[in-house]
């Protein structure tokens, strides 16, 4: 109950911000109107002019269907620039990515993109030229991870007051075909608002036979088919498999990935972790006792790497098919949970790197580090600092770019009300590369991305970001940002929208097979592509 409420005055605060000028502007049409204007006494005139306004817009939200009609813009458009920089020219990023045979085509299978957890995209990005941005508002939901099925709809998870929903969504219209009411949300006792809180509705992969295999937040895997024997869009569950033995109540699944022989992995909020054997159903457990925030991800050999709150783990399958751990390296977790963080540990995925590397940072003082460890054994090969001190912090997976790593700084964003009134927290960038067993720090960049889950095209060499800047008048502009990988340079920026309902809050920039960008908002999509 306590986490309804929550999410209730969020979504009041986050409508009343967006839409201001709009609800004003209806106030005080009512207020025109003689017959009203007598029946109520003059202090209570204003209050009943918005309450009248939000009830229209409440009403609104819940009949007008997904992705009918535009998420709602914020003023200060006059005061913002719609675009700025110029188109890019690509310069190409030398990395090749190992195919996953359970998985998807890369770049369509899940929130990091593959196996590895890489986030980088074969295939091309917006340039820039002349780019058109288009929105959806789907009320107080956000999709925070998309994939594309075989036929380049986007498969979508989407998190709600309630919980976890699943579409199919035409990447045209960006209106949902089909959709999937999955189990509630629980409180099961973490004391979470929604939108921090990872079970069972944060992360989902497609796999080769385009079911998108998800957590549930009642202790289960379900394996959901996403087209009927026609190909049309059709949501059915073909398979579930039950963790309730392996999973207390009162923790919670966050997120899954199959291994390279097609077990199905899995983590848990309090730190268990183990696999599901498709053929046979037998589920295994594993209690590493060390609270998990993040995915996994898995290479060829058979490593599956976890990080917790604690320590970076590779993890593997011993000759009785049970979970067993490889190694076990410990950094430097910090003293507290730093703002911009959902737990006191790495905020990152680990990143599987060429040359048998993985990459996380840790949550140290005043810096963190970006950190790059031997696959073989867990030993550091070395570590850099980032960003200023007692300003650095990262909650999203690091981005892969060939030699090394683009690292984004969270620090300092709280929640949705640390960006409303014009404010931004610290930002930035900073690239961190690998060679002869050292790391250099390449560039940093002052762009702010307050949650952005950036992405890079390995086509275009460029990095995409969802970031805002800072206004004295008070203007939330939210912007998709092209750096370039090589110097950091921001190239070019696209005004998205203004007003809180844009704010992406640790949703990913997504790249669709077709060269287009879609980012997901707390109230809807934003699809940004080049000129047609």
């Amino acid at each position: 109950m306590r986490l309804q409420r929550s999410a209730a005055l969020l979504a009041f605060a986050v409508l009343l911000w967006a839409l201001g000028p709009l609800v004003l502007l209806l106030g005080l049409g009512a207020l025109a109107v003689p017959r009203v204007r007598g029946w109520l006494r003059p202090t209570w005139r204003v209050v009943a002019a918005w309450a009248g306004a939000v009830a229209v817009l409440a009403g609104v939200v819940v009949l007008v269907p997904d992705g009918y009609l535009p998420v709602p813009p914020g003023a200060g458009a006059l005061v913002t620039p719609a675009y700025t920089g110029r188109p890019a020219t690509p310069t190409p990023l030398d990395l090749r990515l190992p195919q996953h045979p359970r998985l998807a085509p890369n770049g369509s299978s899940s929130m990091h993109n593959d196996g590895w957890a890489s986030d980088a995209y074969a295939g091309p990005g917006p340039v820039g030229e002349s780019p058109e941005v288009d929105t959806a508002w789907y009320g107080v939901k956000e999709c925070a991870t998309l994939a594309f099925d075989s036929r380049e709809r986007l498969i979508a998870l989407c998190g709600t007051v309630r919980g976890p929903v699943l579409h199919v969504i035409d990447p045209e219209s960006m209106r949902p075909r089909d959709t999937l009411e999955l189990p509630a949300r629980r409180d099961n006792g973490n004391g979470k608002r929604p939108w921090e809180n990872l079970c069972g509705g944060s992360y989902f992969f497609l796999d080769d036979q385009d079911r998108a295999v998800t957590a549930t937040t009642d202790r289960r895997i379900v394996a959901v088919a996403t087209a009927d024997g026609a190909g049309e869009p059709d949501l059915t569950v073909q398979t579930a498999y039950d963790l309730t033995e392996q999973i207390p109540e009162d923790d919670c699944l966050i997120a899954l990935m199959p291994d390279w022989e097609g077990r199905i992995w899995y983590v848990t909020e309090d730190g268990r972790v183990g696999f599901v054997d498709p053929g046979t159903g037998r589920a295994t457990v594993l209690d590493l006792g060390e609270e998990i925030a993040n995915s996994f991800s898995v290479s060829r050999d058979g490593g599956v790497y976890v990080v917790t709150a604690h320590a970076l783990y590779e993890l593997g399958v011993d000759r009785a098919r049970r979970p067993v751990v490889r190694w076990r390296t410990p950094y430097d977790r910090g003293t507290d949970v730093k703002p911009g963080q959902l737990s006191r540990g790495s905020g990152t995925t680990p990143t599987v790197l060429p040359g048998g590397l993985v990459a996380i940072t840790d949550n140290a003082e005043p810096r963190m580090n970006v950190q790059l460890y031997d696959t073989g054994d867990g030993s550091l090969v070395c570590q850099r600092a980032v960003f200023g001190d007692d300003a650095s912090a990262t909650d999203n997976s690091l981005v892969s770019v060939g030699d090394g790593v683009i690292v984004e700084n969270n620090h300092g964003y709280r929640n949705p009300l640390s960006t409303v009134l014009g404010f931004t927290p610290a930002g930035g960038f900073a690239r961190v590369d690998v060679a002869g067993g050292e790391c250099e720090l390449v560039w940093t960049s002052e762009a702010i991305a307050p949650t952005s889950v950036a992405k890079v095209s390995l086509e275009t060499g460029l990095v995409y970001a969802y970031t805002k800047r800072s206004s004295l008048l008070g203007v939330n502009a939210w912007y998709l940002s092209a750096l370039s990988a090589e110097t950091g340079r921001t190239l070019w920026s696209v005004r998205t929208g203004i007003g809180s309902m844009f704010n992406n809050h640790y949703s990913a920039v997504t790249l669709s097979p077709d060269g287009s960008v879609y980012v997901a908002t707390l109230a809807g999509l934003v699809r940004v592509r080049d000129r047609r």
